[in-house]
């Protein structure tokens, strides 16, 4: 490999500000933050807004989509337009 090309693996703290969550990750990302992470040591600082965490498809909070196909719905909402019976003219 050559030298001085590739960038500085280290440990970095990431946090996820909407769980309010933070992983001690092995990263190559460059960061002007720092900040003291609960094992007492000194980390570069990255601030996420959404990780596995917070996600909805990783919380199990994900909407759940319709199970009937397109046309199947377009049946359904518009079956009773053609179903009633015509009354005869008096």
């Amino acid at each position: 490999m050559k030298p001085n090309i590739h960038p500085a693996y280290r440990t970095v703290l990431f946090h996820d500000t909407a769980a309010d969550t933070f992983f001690l990750i092995g990263s190559t990302v460059d960061s002007d933050r720092e900040q003291k992470h609960s094992d007492g040591n000194t980390y570069p600082y990255v601030a996420l807004d959404v990780s596995s965490a917070s996600h909805p498809v990783y919380t199990g909070q994900q909407r759940k989509t319709q199970s009937e196909g397109r046309i199947a719905g377009f049946n359904k909402r518009f079956a009773s337009f053609g179903s009633a019976p015509k009354q005869p003219d008096a």
